[in-house]
C-alpha cells in the first residue's frame, strides 16, 4: 500500500536521527500479501561531513528497530487506508478495526518529520497524515515543506495548519495538467485524498478526543465545505460550478460522505472513462474525429425514434459535435442518421410521445430548432428500471448544445489571428469539450449509483450556469480560465480604457482593456463579445477581482484563497440559496389561505367536473351524432339486462387502468411530474387588499352556509309536518314512486328517465319543463323554515321560549332565500 502512496524513487518515506545528520534512507517494496509481516529495507549509510563508522553501529538492533517501527506504520495505514477487505468465504466487505486499540504515538513515530504542535493547537492524526504523504509524493519531507510553506506566506496564514495542508496537497495536484488525474486509478491516492478532506474540514485535535483520534477514518464524514474545496482541485473528480449539486447528489440525506461512498463514486467514474475508450476503439472507423460519450441500446432499456406516429428501436449514439440514430432492421442495423449539436439555434426540450398523436408516455426527448422545424428529432428513452433515463439523456444533449453555445458566446473564433498572440489560446475550445466531457461522465457515474438529483442539469456545469444567478459571470470567468494564458507578444488595440481583472507589473497590459486570471493569463478585449461583459455585475467582478492573497499554484489552484471561478461560483451558490429560499417560501405559503384550498379543490374535482360538462353536452344536443349513439349504447343495455354487468365492468376497467399506469411509470415513461396538482398561484396583492379578499371570502362562505342552513330546515319542516298539507303532498309522492317501482319493471323505468333527461332541451319540451320547474320552485318557497332556538351562554333551560333573535335571523334567510331563487 505504501509503494502506492509513492509511485516515484523521490516519494518514498525518509527517517531522519541525529539532528541533521541523517543515519539513513529507507524504502519499502509492497509484494504479495503474506509477505507483509516480513518487510525488506535497504540501508545506506552516508557521510555528511562527520564519518560515521558503521562497525559502531549495531546493525541488527536498528533494523530491528526500524523494522518495527514501519511495520507499525504500515499496519496503521493499511487499516485507515483499506477499511474494507474480503474473506475468502464469503466475499462480503469486513470491517478490521484492530488499529484502534494501538498508540498513535508509536505508529507515527518513524513517519512524522513535522512539528505537530502550531500556535493554533495540535495537529490531527489526519492532518499529519496528509502533509507527510503529500510532502514525500512531492519529493521532500513533511519538515522540508513546511519550512517552505513559512517562507511563502504571512505569518497569520501560516498560522492556519488548514492553509498547510492545502499547499501539500494543492502543490502536488498542480503538477499534473491531464483530463483525469492519473493517480486517481490508485486506491492509496483515493484514500489519501479522503483523509485530506478530512483534515482540512478539522486540522487540529479536539479537545478530549484522543481516543477518537485513534478510530478508523472509514466511520467518519467529509462535509461540504472541504468536499467543495478539494474536490474540483483533482483533474475529472467535480468543476467549481457544480461541486455543490454534486455534494447534495452523494450525500443525500446524510450529513457528508462517507469513505465507501467516495470510493464508488471515484470507482464509477473511472468505469464510465474506461468505457468510453472502449467505444472509441470500436467505433473509431466511423467516428474517427469526433469522441463518443455515451451508447443508449439494450433490450432493457430501448430507445425509441418517433415519426409519424410511428416509433422505431435503435441505437443512440452522443459524440461531443453530434448524435445519431442507427434504426435497428430485420437484418440488423440500418445506416445512422445524424444530427449536428453545434449549429446554433437548436435547443432540446423533454417531449411526450405516443400511438395515433396521444401524449400518454412522458418519457421523450424532443430536439429541433423551433416548434415547426421539419428537422425534428422525437427520441424515447425507456427505462424499466426508474425514471430518470430520459431526465439524464436530457441532460446529456442539453450540455453539448450549451457548450458550443458558450463556445461561440464567449471564445475567440477560430480563424482569428490573435489566438497565437496568446500562449495556449488555441487549447481553449478543447479545454470547454474537455470539462462538458468531464460533467456528462459524472452524471453517468451519479446515474449508476443511483445517486442524482431531482433535476440533473443542475450536475452539467454549462446548462446549469444558463439558468442559474450570477451565471453569466461565472462563465466569464471560465472563459478567461479556458482561452487566457501568457502574451507571446505585443498586442495593442486601438481603444486601451483600463484592465481588468489581476494585472501583470507590465506596462504594456497594464494600460490595455484586456481581462486577466489570477494567475496573470490575459483574455484578449476584443474576444469580449457577449453583451453580458457589459452588465453592471460584470463590471463590478472584475473591478474587484485583482485582489489576491494566497499562493497562486496554478489558475485553478490557489492556497489559502480562491480562484476566479471559484469566487464567482461562490457568489452564484449565495444568489441560488437566496432564490430557492425565496422560492422555497413561496411554495409554503401557496396552499395557505382560502383561495388556493378553492383552488385545489377544484383541481381534485376536475376529472368529475370535465365528465359533468361532457355529459352536459350530450344532454344539450350539442353534437347529435355522439348524442345518438350514447342513446343507442344505453338502450341495448337496459333492453339486453345488461345492467348487472355494469359495476363489475367498471370495476374492472377501473383495476386495469391503475396496473397500466403502475407500469408505465416503473418504465419511466410517464415522468416524474406525472400525478402532481397543479395550481396557479394568485395574483400579487397589498396587505389591504387581502383583508378585503379574506373577508369578501369569508361573506361567501357564511352566505353559502346560510341558504344550506335553510334549505336543511325546510326539509326538517317537511319531514316532522311543521306544515301538514305540504307534508301529505310530499308523502302521496313518494307513495306514487314506491308503487311504480314496485309494480313496473326497473329497465321501463330508467329508460323513461333518460328519455326524459335528454328530451328536455328539446323544443317540443321545453315550455312544459320549464312551466313545471316553476310550479316546483313555487312550492317549495311556500315551505316554511323550522324556527330556530339561541339559548343564552350558560343557560341551562332545554326547552326555553323562542329567542326573537334567532327567529328573525330565520325569517331574513328565508326571505334572501326566496329572492335568490325568484332571480
Amino acid at each position: 500500500m505504501l509503494s502506492k502512496l509513492c509511485a516515484s524513487p523521490s516519494s518514498r518515506f525518509c527517517g531522519h536521527r541525529g539532528g541533521n545528520h541523517p543515519l539513513c534512507r529507507f524504502g519499502y517494496a509492497s509484494r504479495k500479501s503474506s509477505e507483509y509481516d516480513k518487510p525488506r529495507f535497504r540501508i545506506v549509510g552516508q557521510s555528511l561531513g562527520d564519518r560515521w563508522k558503521l562497525n559502531d553501529v549495531d546493525a541488527n538492533a536498528v533494523q530491528e528497530k526500524l523494522n518495527s517501527w514501519l511495520l507499525k506504520t504500515q499496519s496503521f495505514l493499511s487499516e485507515v487506508t483499506s477499511p474494507l477487505v474480503r474473506t475468502s468465504q464469503t466475499g462480503k466487505p469486513v470491517t478490521r478495526d484492530a488499529l484502534e486499540t494501538q498508540d498513535m504515538d508509536d505508529i507515527f513515530m518513524a513517519e512524522q518529520t513535522i512539528n505537530s504542535r502550531t500556535p493554533n493547537g495540535i495537529l490531527s492524526l489526519a492532518a499529519i497524515v496528509s502533509v507527510e504523504q503529500f510532502s514525500r509524493m512531492n519529493g521532500l519531507t513533511g519538515q522540508k515543506m513546511q519550512k517552505i510553506f513559512k517562507a511563502l506566506v504571512p505569518e497569520s496564514t501560516y498560522n492556519d495548519a488548514r492553509n498547510l495542508v492545502e499547499y501539500c496537497c494543492f502543490r502536488f495536484l498542480s503538477r499534473d495538467a491531464s483530463d483525469v488525474h492519473p493517480s486517481l486509478k490508485e486506491p492509496a491516492f483515493q484514500r489519501l485524498i479522503f483523509i485530506t478532506m478530512l483534515a482540512w474540514e478539522n486540522p487540529y485535535q479536539e479537545h478530549l478526543a484522543s481516543g477518537s483520534e485513534k478510530a478508523s477514518f472509514q466511520r467518519k464524514l467529509v462535509r461540504e465545505d472541504a468536499f467543495v474545496r478539494l474536490a474540483p482541485a483533482i483533474s475529472g473528480v467535480a468543476d467549481r460550478s457544480t461541486v455543490h449539486n454534486l455534494f447534495k447528489a452523494l450525500a443525500g440525506d446524510e450529513q457528508g460522505i462517507s469513505l465507501s461512498l467516495w470510493l464508488t463514486y471515484v470507482d464509477e467514474l473511472l468505469k464510465v472513462h474506461e468505457g468510453r475508450k472502449s467505444y472509441q476503439i470500436r467505433e473509431s472507423p466511423n467516428l474517427s474525429e469526433e469522441r463518443i460519450l455515451c451508447i443508449g441500446s439494450s433490450r432493457k432499456r430501448p430507445v425509441l425514434k418517433w415519426e409519424k406516429n410511428m416509433a422505431w428501436p435503435g441505437k443512440v449514439t452522443l459524440t461531443d459535435k453530434a448524435i445519431y440514430f442507427e434504426a435497428a432492421g430485420l437484418f440488423g442495423q440500418n445506416d445512422s442518421m445524424k444530427l449536428d449539436l453545434t449549429r446554433p439555434g437548436l435547443r432540446v426540450e423533454k417531449a411526450k410521445v405516443g400511438p395515433f398523436g396521444s401524449v400518454l408516455f412522458d418519457s421523450a426527448v424532443s430536439i429541433s430548432y423551433g416548434p415547426e422545424s421539419k428537422d425534428k428529432w422525437v427520441l424515447e428513452f425507456v427505462d424499466l428500471g426508474g425514471e430518470m433515463r430520459r431526465d439524464v439523456w436530457h441532460a446529456f444533449i442539453s450540455e453539448i448544445i450549451v457548450l458550443h453555445k458558450f463556445i461561440r458566446e464567449y471564445g475567440p473564433k477560430e480563424d482569428d489571428e490573435s489566438l497565437f498572440h496568446v500562449y495556449g489560446a488555441h487549447k481553449g475550445k478543447e479545454r470547454a469539450i474537455t470539462s462538458a466531457i468531464n460533467s456528462i461522465a459524472r452524471l453517468q457515474a451519479l446515474q449508476f449509483m443511483r445517486k442524482l438529483l431531482d433535476d440533473p442539469t443542475k450536475l452539467a456545469q454549462f446548462t446549469y450556469l444558463q439558468y442559474a444567478p450570477y451565471g453569466d459571470i461565472v462563465s466569464q470567468a471560465l472563459a478567461v480560465n479556458y482561452w487566457g494564458g501568457p502574451l507571446i507578444s505585443k498586442f495593442i488595440e486601438e481603444h486601451n480604457p483600463p484592465a481588468q481583472g489581476a494585472r501583470p507589473s507590465s506596462e504594456m497590459i497594464e494600460s490595455s482593456n484586456h481581462v486577466f486570471d489570477i494567475d496573470g493569463s490575459v483574455y484578449l478585449h476584443k474576444w469580449k463579445t457577449s453583451p453580458s461583459w457589459a452588465s453592471s455585475a460584470s463590471v463590478s467582478f472584475w473591478k474587484n477581482a485583482s485582489i489576491r492573497q494566497g499562493v497562486v499554484l496554478s489558475k485553478n489552484i490557489v492556497v489559502a484563497d480562491s480562484a476566479l471561478v471559484e469566487r464567482a461560483t461562490g457568489i452564484c451558490k449565495q444568489k441560488s440559496q437566496a432564490a430557492e429560499k425565496t422560492q422555497a417560501a413561496i411554495d409554503a405559503a401557496m396552499l395557505k389561505g382560502i383561495p388556493s384550498n378553492i383552488d385545489l379543490f377544484k383541481e381534485l374535482l376536475l376529472p368529475l367536473t370535465i365528465i359533468a360538462t361532457k355529459f352536459e353536452k350530450l344532454r344539450r344536443w350539442e353534437e347529435p351524432y355522439l348524442t345518438v349513439s350514447f342513446l343507442a349504447f344505453s338502450y341495448t343495455i337496459i333492453f339486453r339486462n345488461l345492467l348487472s354487468y355494469i359495476f363489475p365492468t367498471a370495476l374492472i376497467i377501473l383495476a386495469t387502468g391503475m396496473l397500466t399506469l403502475k407500469g408505465l411509470k416503473e418504465q419511466g415513461r410517464l415522468g416524474r411530474s406525472f400525478g402532481m396538482i397543479t395550481l396557479r398561484d394568485q395574483p400579487p396583492s397589498n396587505t389591504i387588499e387581502k383583508i378585503i379578499a379574506v373577508k369578501d371570502g369569508m361573506q361567501d362562505v357564511e352566505n353559502y352556509l346560510q341558504n344550506l342552513n335553510v334549505t336543511l330546515l325546510k326539509i326538517h319542516t317537511i319531514i316532522l309536518s311543521g306544515q301538514p298539507q305540504i307534508t301529505t303532498e310530499v308523502a302521496l309522492v313518494l307513495l306514487s314512486s314506491a308503487t311504480v317501482l314496485l309494480t313496473v319493471p326497473f329497465k321501463y323505468v330508467l329508460a323513461f328517465l333518460i328519455f326524459d333527461l335528454f328530451t328536455r332541451e328539446l323544443e317540443f319540451r321545453r315550455e312544459m319543463v320549464k312551466r313545471f320547474i316553476d310550479f316546483l320552485k313555487e312550492r317549495w318557497d311556500t315551505v316554511p323554515a323550522a324556527p330556530v332556538v339561541v339559548l343564552p351562554y350558560g343557560s341551562n333551560e332545554s326547552t326555553p321560549e323562542p329567542d326573537r333573535k334567532g327567529s328573525k335571523d330565520v325569517e331574513k334567510s328565508e326571505k334572501s332565500d326566496r329572492s335568490n331563487n325568484s332571480v
